[in-house]
């Protein structure tokens, strides 16, 4: 549970050092997202803004390639909400139309939505942990993070199937 809340006020915490100067190029991750074919999990595109963030002076530490990621996670994040919503739309869309009245897909999404996040984070809290000796551990958790939640955004834009 410690290892949680470390790793939950790292990647929530306010970008200090470095951080204030890691700025990812947003254009390389909505590219990235958009070329993504569907049923693809694992773009090869991923990582590519915080790598190019770690091109910059102080991008190499250990803080400055947490904070690159951190930076690209927040622009697949803003994707993921998007795309969490426009599903949402289809699914009310669904849901008023009355094509089925065994379960409603709007709840059904935002309770998946809801253990997929507590889901995520205690798979990069266990991360974390697994490294909790090192100062890698940090890029780990921060990397996990931006994995899952790029995944997950193309989940949701799959199930819409665009």
């Amino acid at each position: 549970m410690k290892q949680a809340l470390i790793v939950a006020c790292a990647l929530a915490m306010p970008e200090t050092g470095f951080a204030q100067q890691a700025e990812i190029e947003t254009r390389i991750v909505r590219d990235c997202f958009e070329n993504t074919q569907i049923g693809a999990m694992y773009p090869t595109c991923l990582g590519q803004a915080s790598g190019q963030c770690q091109e910059q002076p102080g991008g190499s530490t250990t803080l400055g390639i947490t904070d690159c990621i951190l930076a690209e996670t927040r622009e697949w994040d803003a994707i993921l909400n998007e795309q969490y919503q426009a599903t949402q739309a289809v699914n009310a869309e669904a849901d008023a139309a009355g094509y089925s009245s065994l379960t409603d897909r709007t709840d059904a999404l935002r309770d998946a939505q809801r253990a997929w996040i507590t889901f995520r984070d205690a798979d990069c809290s266990a991360r974390y942990a697994m490294w909790q000796d090192g100062t890698i551990r940090t890029i780990v958790g921060a990397n996990c993070h931006l994995t899952m939640t790029a995944q997950r955004a193309l989940e949701l834009r799959d199930m819409r199937g665009q």
